[in-house]
């Protein structure tokens, strides 16, 4: 847009020049033509000076906008230079500091691996010395591996909150005439022999004793540890079902585990041990919050909707309880997951609860299809683990295992160790968790614990602890009963023997 200051200039300009042609034509006497002619002239003339006029002073004003822009682009550069510079020595700190670190990281490394190197020494070591004592020591008797202490002994929740490790055994032991990777508690002596355990009686006594435990609330639970590997220290505990029969024998869950799925008991069953493991959990996160339970669940329960809907009810009221309470389910159960089935297991993990499988017969897994179900554990025993053999049926080396599970989130534990050289070798396939009779067996919890039977009779436990369920009293047995308090302390542990 043109402006003003131009426009009155040009019309200065114009004005000049007429007026200087009308003076010449006007006093001077010069014809028109010779008038127009000079008047042109000097209009021309002025155009042409102040178009250069305009022009100098235009580029005096774009050589000093050019200085400045100079200038500023000067400040500019020292500035980015400087940022350059600031860069430069960060980055060099950060390479220091990645350098200190990394030399620090190896030192921890390299002494972590000297520390496993001696811990697979110590255990190598110790399990020689176990074979030296399983090759002097006498062949144990029946009574002996009944009436053994290490049986008798009572879990102390307050005490086993804490995590304290599970010592190995000691090499030079004076009271180790038995190695416990060949030993075994009393009920599962009973179990091995299902005539022993059942009395002679057949399916329809026991039922009969199934069905009389169920109404009289004689179903027991047994706790064994977890450890870790190769610390041993406390990690979960697994609920082992027990019933007492009439007489408080023991009856294993192998021998009615059956007849309770055919008979419909097994919901009923299930239900009141889901009620002891939460009762025993509640009492161990009190000291500690890290701990877990497993629980055993049916195949019969996860498909049988009324019995499932009490439990998932149960469950729902202990939501709370879900990182630390495991349901756990054998291998078959989901290798035959039907539409019921499969829908009450989302149902359960869509509530936040983890899920177990034992029972393992074969290391073909499918981790991921697991995973995304709310498999976060895989009980794998031992001697599978470390058959040879497996590494040619299943698809993947069993010393892979464990790596394969953790990138999908599911930790491997192996059961069923009853031996110190079982694991050195567990360590090298880099299995974290163990159990097994070498850690702990599975032990009854203590009258004050979450078990309904602390109630039992000073007769009762002296008839139980003196026979082990398996004669009665004698009145002389009676009149020599201890005091009062102590009868009380043992009458529970009694009758879980």
């Amino acid at each position: 847009m043109i402006r003003i200051s131009t426009i009155f200039i040009a019309i200065c300009m114009v004005l000049v020049a007429a007026s200087l042609g009308l003076v010449l034509y006007s006093v001077a006497g010069i014809s028109g033509t010779e008038s127009a002619i000079v008047a042109l002239t000097a209009l021309t003339f002025l155009i042409l000076y102040n178009a250069v006029s305009m022009r100098l002073r235009d580029r005096s004003d774009v050589g000093g906008q050019i200085a400045d822009l100079s200038r500023g682009t000067a400040d500019l550069a020292r500035q980015v230079a400087e940022f350059g510079r600031r860069l430069a020595a960060i980055e060099g700190r950060i390479a220091s500091s990645n350098s200190t670190n990394s030399d620090r990281i190896q030192s921890v490394v390299g002494e972590i691996n000297e520390l496993g190197g001696l811990v697979k020494q110590l255990a190598t070591t110790v399990s020689a010395h176990e074979d030296m004592l399983a090759g002097a020591a006498p062949a144990p008797s029946p009574a002996a591996a009944v009436t053994r202490p290490e049986l008798e002994a009572p879990i102390d929740l307050i005490a086993a909150v804490e995590e304290r490790p599970v010592a190995p055994p000691l090499p030079a032991a004076p009271q180790r005439p038995i190695v416990p990777s060949r030993s075994a508690p009393a009920v599962q002596t009973q179990g091995a022999n299902p005539a022993q355990t059942a009395n002679g009686r057949g399916q329809t006594q026991m039922l009969a004793t199934l069905r009389n435990a169920v109404d009289e609330n004689r179903i027991d639970i047994f706790l064994q540890p977890m450890v870790t590997l190769p610390q041993r220290k406390v990690r979960f505990y697994e609920a082992v079902t027990r019933v007492r029969d009439e007489r408080d024998q023991l009856i294993a869950a192998e021998e009615f585990i059956s007849i309770a799925e055919a008979s419909g008991l097994i919901g009923r069953i299930d239900n009141m041990v889901m009620l002891r493991c939460v009762q025993v959990l509640r009492r161990l996160m009190v000291r500690n919050k890290d701990v877990g339970v497993f629980c055993n669940v049916a195949a019969s329960t996860l498909g049988n909707s009324t019995t499932f809907g009490q439990c998932l009810d149960f469950l729902e009221a202990n939501r709370a309880l879900a990182p630390s309470l495991v349901l756990e389910f054998k291998q078959s159960t989901f290798r035959n997951l039907g539409p019921v089935e499969t829908e009450n297991l989302a149902a359960l993990a869509q509530r936040g609860f983890r899920f177990s499988i034992d029972h393992v017969t074969d290391l073909r897994i499918e981790p991921r299809e697991l995973a995304d179900r709310g498999v976060r554990f895989i009980k794998v025993p031992a001697n599978l683990l470390l058959d040879p053999r497996q590494a040619s049926t299943s698809d993947i080396h069993p010393s892979d295992l464990s790596d394969l599970l953790g990138r999908f989130g599911i930790d491997l534990i192996a059961e069923r160790i009853e031996g110190e050289r079982a694991v050195v070798d567990l360590l090298d396939y880099d299995v974290r968790f163990g159990q097994g009779f070498l850690f702990a067996p599975p032990r009854p919890l203590r009258p004050e614990g979450a078990s309904a039977t602390g109630g039992a009779s000073p007769n009762q436990a002296q008839d139980i602890q003196g026979s082990n369920g398996s004669a009665s009293p004698s009145p002389g047995a009676a009149s020599s009963a201890p005091p009062a308090q102590r009868i009380t302390g043992n009458a529970a542990l009694a009758r879980r023997i």
